[in-house]
């Protein structure tokens, strides 16, 4: 049985637009952030004492002085490149689409986990049912992994304790 609120004819167009449909996400997300600190400090105090008599005259002083400087940097930096269907889970107000959708994949062992959360306004959606990442608002996206090569990138937990304990 066809309702009639829900059909869609052989020329409609395709891109979502009620809860339930997909979407397919192209993700490409580059982030890289660089912060740098510069230190210059001098300070000195002088202190100065003067005797006179009438034969003689001293003359006496004291003086401390101390600089300190420092730099720190660092940087980081990061790319994400996939594809990911969505599924259209709420319509906001405004006509915005609440999209939600998580995909796992294991490849030799690790397991790796992509879930994207968000909001799409339906004019950014192509004519072919896709819409670029920098494109949702509110975009929650995750990529993780477990398994050996995660586990690889972990430090011990001797460095660790030799780090908290600041001997390195």
């Amino acid at each position: 049985m066809i309702e009639p609120d829900a059909y869609r004819g052989l020329a409609a167009d395709r891109r979502a637009h009620a809860v339930g449909d997909t979407l397919t996400v192209v993700v490409t997300e580059t982030a890289q952030a660089s912060a740098s600190a510069n230190t210059d400090a001098d300070s000195g105090v002088q202190l100065a004492a003067n005797t006179q008599s009438k034969h003689t005259q001293h003359n006496y002083g004291v003086g401390l002085s101390g600089s300190d400087a420092g730099e720190g940097k660092t940087t980081r930096a990061g790319m994400l490149q996939a594809q990911l269907t969505v599924r259209v889970t709420g319509i906001e107000g405004n006509d915005m689409l609440r999209v939600r959708g998580e995909q796992t994949v294991v490849v030799n062992g690790e397991k790796q986990h992509f879930a994207l959360t968000g909001l799409v306004r339906p004019e950014d959606i192509s004519a072919t049912n896709v819409i670029l990442s920098n494109r949702i608002s509110e975009a929650n996206i995750q990529f993780t992994g477990q398994g050996d090569v995660s586990e690889a990138q972990r430090r011990s937990i001797l460095y660790r304790i030799a780090r908290w304990l600041r001997l390195i």
